[in-house]
């Protein structure tokens, strides 16, 4: 396979949707806690990077209130229209090729964002020059090759299939530029920028609801590229859909690592 641009992931798609929902609600309670220990409160200006959905960008901007700011950039903001009012500034912005939004930011958040960006130095490195003195940088983000399966325990046909639709779509990430062992090198790469009081952990959701949707939902989006790529059928896919439909599979994500620190 020839390596091909673009994102993979197209928030236009009628599955973008249903996919942020998910991640909302299976990482949003670790976000907001840490988010929370950073210390987030009235008036504090924010930039919330690679915003996507709404769920954090809302949550910024109840604890920053009016005296506050949240800057909430896309390279694709059409799902921010609802959120888009005082004290949230929606602007269209790429942060692996501009210059940031502002600077003296007291907080700088990213999920799931960099290990998508060609370019994911400068975007670090932009993320940084954001931010204050004493400003802090949380990045969360994935590591599929950390923990390669959907189905861990691969018990049957159903759990195959299953794992080996993630690879192709791991193929496909990959093919586009993400760095799928990203995730494990955030505590060093801050460290490395000269952040202090660097602290990580990860979080790796097993089988819940929300694992289901989104696995449904990404394989939805992503169904006519796999085809094309021969990397899948159309009836290995419809195969794959009604398993999970019928409820037996356990459905993992890759762990997300959450890594912050403080700008001197």
């Amino acid at each position: 396979m020839k390596r091909s641009d673009g994102y993979l992931l197209d928030n236009r798609q009628a599955e973008a949707a249903e996919r942020f929902d998910a991640f909302a609600s299976l990482f949003d309670p670790t976000t907001f806690r840490h988010l929370e220990g950073l210390g987030i409160d009235s008036g504090r200006r924010c930039w919330e990077v690679g915003a996507g959905g709404t769920s954090v960008v809302s949550w910024l901007a109840e604890k920053v209130g009016p005296a506050g700011q949240v800057v909430a950039t896309d390279i694709d903001t059409s799902l921010l229209a609802s959120v888009a009012r005082p004290p949230v500034d929606v602007r269209v912005h790429d942060v692996g090729a501009e210059e940031p939004p502002g600077e003296g930011f007291d907080l700088v958040h990213a999920r799931l964002v960099l290990v998508h960006v060609p370019d994911r130095e400068r975007a670090l490195q932009s993320m940084i020059k954001a931010l204050r003195p004493g400003g802090r940088l949380l990045i969360e983000d994935a590591d599929p090759a950390l923990q390669p399966l959907v189905c861990p325990d691969e018990h049957g046909p159903e759990q195959r299939l299953a794992n080996r639709l993630r690879h192709g779509f791991r193929r496909l990430l990959a093919d586009r530029g993400a760095d799928l062992s990203y995730g494990r090198r955030l505590p060093r790469l801050l460290r490395e920028a000269g952040l202090h009081g660097v602290e990580a952990d990860a979080y790796f959701p097993l089988t819940s609801p929300a694992c289901a949707a989104l696995e449904s939902a990404t394989i939805r989006q992503i169904r006519d590229t796999l085809v094309t790529a021969n990397l899948a059928t159309n009836e290995d896919i419809d195969r794959h859909l009604a398993n999970i439909e019928a409820g037996g599979m356990d459905l993992a994500t890759a762990p997300m690592i959450s890594a912050w620190g403080t700008k001197a």
